[in-house]
C-alpha cells in the first residue's frame, strides 16, 4: 500500500526569502522520506491555495494535510480542518510545535546570535487570539529553560500579550545592555523570514536571532506529525 500524499501547507509569505526557507524546508522532509509523494500548499497569501490543491489530488487517494505551523490558531482549527473533512481519506496532523526539538533549535539560534547567561530572552511567537496557542508558547518556554539559565519572557506580535516590544521595554531596567550588563535578546520563535519576523528589528533589542528554519529538525517533526496522523487514521 502506498503512503498517503503529504501535503506540506504552511501560512504563505509576500517574503522571497521566507518563501525560499518554507520549500526548503519541503525538501529536507521529501530528502528524509525518498518515494513519499510531499505536495505544497498554503491558507494565505501564495499560491497554491489548500483547497484547489485538495481538490486536484488523485481520486482514492489518501492524504494527511502537515501544517507547517508552530500552534494551533484559526488555519488549523479552521481552513486545515474543513480541507481535511471534504475530501474522503483525508486527515490532518497536528502542527509543529510545541516540541522540545523547537526548544534545540532557538538554543542553537541564542548561541550562534552569541547569547550568555547574563542576557534575559523574549520568547516572541506570532500570536493567535486561540488561548491554546499562548498555552502551546509558554511550554515551549520551559523546554528552552530546560536548556538555558536565562530569564525566558514569552512574547507575541499579534492578538495576544504581553507583545514584543512590551516585553522588550519590562526587561529593560534588569538587563540595560552594553558589555557585561545584560542585555535583551528575542528569540525569534517564527519558522521563516516574513513580516513578523521583520516587525521584530523595531523591539529595541539588543539582538534578534534568526527563524527556526533552515534546520533539517523541523522536517523530523514533520514527518514525526505526518506518521502520527497516518496512525490515527487507521484506528477504527
Amino acid at each position: 500500500m502506498n503512503s498517503p500524499i503529504m501535503i506540506a501547507c504552511a501560512h504563505g509569505t509576500s517574503s522571497p526569502l521566507g518563501a525560499s526557507e518554507v520549500n526548503g524546508l519541503r525538501a529536507d522532509i521529501a530528502a528524509l522520506r525518498p518515494g513519499l509523494d510531499v505536495r505544497e500548499a498554503y491558507v494565505d497569501v501564495q499560491d497554491p491555495d489548500l483547497v484547489d490543491v485538495m481538490a486536484g489530488l488523485p481520486e482514492g487517494e489518501p492524504a494527511v494535510i502537515v501544517p507547517l505551523l508552530l500552534s494551533v490558531g484559526f488555519h488549523t482549527k479552521v481552513d486545515i480542518a474543513k480541507a481535511a473533512r471534504g475530501r474522503d481519506g483525508s486527515s490532518a496532523s497536528e502542527p509543529l510545535g510545541p516540541d522540545p526539538r523547537l526548544a534545540e533549535i532557538l538554543d542553537q539560534r541564542l548561541r550562534e546570535a552569541g547569547a550568555t547567561e547574563h542576557d534575559a530572552v523574549v520568547l516572541a511567537a506570532a500570536g493567535s487570539t486561540n488561548p491554546k496557542a499562548s498555552v502551546s508558547v509558554e511550554e515551549l518556554a520551559k523546554h528552552l529553560r530546560s536548556l538555558r539559565s536565562n530569564r525566558i519572557v514569552p512574547a507575541y506580535g499579534a492578538a495576544a500579550k504581553p507583545s514584543v516590544p512590551d516585553a522588550v521595554a519590562s526587561l529593560r531596567a534588569d538587563f540595560p545592555g552594553g558589555e557585561g550588563q545584560g542585555r535583551v535578546i528575542i528569540a525569534s520563535y517564527l519558522l521563516a523570514h516574513g513580516f513578523f519576523h521583520d516587525q521584530l528589528a523595531k523591539a529595541a533589542a539588543d539582538i534578534v536571532t534568526e527563524p527556526l528554519l533552515p534546520s533539517r529538525l523541523m522536517a523530523e517533526i514533520a514527518l514525526d506529525r505526518y506518521d502520527a496522523a497516518v496512525v490515527g487514521s487507521q484506528k477504527p
